[in-house]
């Protein structure tokens, strides 16, 4: 299901070069599903420069938080209803804990993390975040993300690529992801529990 939504969204805009980039990392912040790095990775292993790989990360990064600031005003003017339609209940508590416990630092953690970006910007938006520390969290966190994306394969995309096709790398791979991916989910389920605790 989520691929049929997504395909068909990063087959448009590769078609749009950075322009593209743009319209899917904008959207994504705010609303659409497709996440930006689908684009963000082929554009980059395909880059004839060290210029084009910073263009590329400069326009997901600037457009992702722009699109942000349009989730904020979604948060902003629905209100809890649009996260309580969209988001589960424990997602809800979770974003909540977020907002409260670390502020800016939380949207730092979802801009540079899988978190849903687009839900803690309509979260920042309905508790009237301070918009500036928002746009900065955003734009040090999606610049750490798309930056880390275009300085390893941009430097080690060809390796990278021969990798891939190495059965003994997709293990090794899958099991630092997972050694990260235990502690991180442990840490997002904590949230909603330390919601209920207080």
């Amino acid at each position: 299901m989520f691929k049929e939504i997504t395909d068909p969204i990063i087959e448009w805009a590769g078609e749009w070069g950075l322009l593209g980039l743009a319209a899917v990392s904008a959207s994504e912040a705010a609303f659409q599903p497709a996440p930006p790095d689908l684009l963000v990775i082929p554009m980059v292993l395909g880059a004839d420069s060290s210029l084009d790989i910073l263009a590329i990360v400069l326009v997901a990064t600037i457009s992702s938080v722009v699109g942000a600031v349009g989730g904020y005003g979604i948060g902003a003017y629905a209100g809890r209803p649009i996260l309580e339609r969209f988001a589960s209940d424990a997602t809800v508590a979770r974003l909540d804990t977020l907002m409260v416990r670390y502020g800016s630092a939380g949207i730092f953690l979802a801009a540079v993390s899988p978190i849903p970006y687009k839900a803690l910007a309509w979260a920042a938006g309905a508790s009237r975040m301070d918009l500036r520390l928002f746009v900065v969290a955003g734009l040090f966190g999606r610049g750490i993300r798309f930056g880390m994306e275009g300085l390893v394969l941009g430097i080690w995309g060809e390796e990278f690529l021969g990798l891939m096709k190495d059965p003994l790398a997709w293990l090794v791979g899958g099991f630092l992801g997972l050694l990260l991916f235990i502690p991180v989910m442990g840490w997002w389920t904590g949230l909603a529990e330390a919601t209920d605790s207080e």
